[in-house]
């Protein structure tokens, strides 16, 4: 059996090289703009209320902040047996603990 004389420096170079892995991908994931989990949601939402679609598309319209609740807004397409919607999406949602309080729906054209 082998004795290691400096178990702390390998301790610590270990140690090291597993916070450079983790830096970069907890960087990307701060890095992401906040609509990018509503969009999540709002993909769906939508998915729910047309199961047997694919959301093809997806735009971020824009966030309103009202008092306690914001409301971030997309449009999708949706594409469903070669036929293809739009649909604006509103996520309301109260702007301190973002729990949603509400989604609405609405076709249009793609």
């Amino acid at each position: 059996m082998k004795i290691l004389k400096f178990p702390f420096i390998n301790i610590l170079l270990v140690g090291l090289f597993l916070m450079q892995i983790n830096i970069p991908i907890h960087a990307e994931a701060e890095g992401l703009p906040s609509y990018v989990k509503w969009g999540r949601i709002a993909m769906t939402k939508a998915q729910e209320k047309y199961p047997n679609s694919e959301v093809t598309d997806y735009l971020h319209v824009g966030k309103e902040d009202k008092k306690g609740t914001s409301v971030e807004k997309f449009k999708l397409i949706v594409k469903n047996d070669q036929k293809e919607i739009g649909v604006f999406v509103n996520l309301t949602f109260d702007t301190r603990t973002e729990r949603l309080l509400s989604v609405d729906m609405e076709e249009t054209k793609p």
